[in-house]
C-alpha cells in the first residue's frame, strides 16, 4: 500500500474480509431458519454496490478500489462468489452503473497484528488526497480503533462512512447498518421476513 506505484481512487472501501465472511455465514444460518429457504452465497459485485450506495456513490464514471484484507491462512471467502482472494478477487475489476471496482486483496503478515494493519491502512487512505469517499467495514473488535483513528482526520472533503452491525458510539463520520448489504447480497428480500 505504500509503494508509490498504487494508484489511489477517488473511492475506496476497506474491508475486514473475514469479519464479513462470518456475519454473511451468521445470516445465512440465521434467515435459512427464520424463511424456510436455502440462501445462496453473497454476490461480491452486488454487496460492494450496496456498500458504494450506502456511503454516498451515485451512478456514474467512479472508480472505487476495494481492498480485502484477510488473514495468511485464508485463501478464500466462504459465504462469498467470487471467493479466491488471488485467482478470483486480488486485482481483478468490475464495471456497472456505479463504474469501476478494483479489487486488492492484503494478507496480514506475521509481522504485525490485523488491528495495526487494518488501522494503518485506514489512516494511510484518509492521508490521501485523492480519496474522496471512503467505507469501512472493521470487526467489532476493531470498531472502537477505527473510530479513534478517525477522530484524527481533519479534511471536510473527505465523506466517511463506518458499518457496523448495530448502532455504535459515533465519531467524525457516518454510519450504516452492515447487515442490509448483505441481506441484499445473499438475495433475501424484506417481504420473507416475518416478525
Amino acid at each position: 500500500m505504500q509503494d508509490s506505484n498504487v494508484k489511489y481512487m477517488e473511492n475506496a472501501i476497506l474491508v475486514d474480509a473475514d469479519f464479513v465472511d462470518k456475519v454473511a455465514f451468521d445470516l445465512i444460518v440465521n434467515f435459512e431458519r427464520m424463511i424456510g429457504r436455502r440462501i445462496p452465497q453473497a454476490d461480491m459485485g452486488h454487496w460492494v454496490d450496496c456498500v458504494a450506495l450506502d456511503g454516498g456513490l451515485r451512478e456514474g464514471e467512479h472508480e472505487t478500489l476495494v481492498i480485502m484484507m484477510h488473514d495468511k491462512g485464508r485463501k478464500r471467502l466462504e459465504n462469498f462468489v467470487p471467493a479466491d482472494y488471488e485467482q478470483e478477487l486480488n486485482g481483478k475489476a468490475f464495471k456497472d452503473k456505479l463504474g469501476e471496482f478494483t479489487f486488492s486483496a492484503l494478507t496480514v503478515e506475521e509481522l504485525t497484528t490485523k488491528e495495526d494493519f487494518f488501522v494503518e491502512t485506514l489512516q494511510l487512505l484518509c492521508a490521501q488526497k485523492e480519496v474522496k469517499r471512503l467505507m469501512v467495514i472493521p470487526s467489532d473488535n476493531l470498531y472502537n480503533k477505527v473510530r479513534e483513528a478517525l477522530r484524527r482526520v481533519d479534511d471536510d472533503d473527505k465523506r466517511i462512512t463506518v458499518f457496523s452491525m448495530e448502532p455504535r458510539e459515533g465519531g467524525n463520520f457516518r454510519q450504516e447498518i452492515l447487515g442490509y448489504s448483505l441481506m441484499a447480497a445473499l438475495g433475501i428480500r424484506a417481504d420473507e421476513i416475518h416478525e
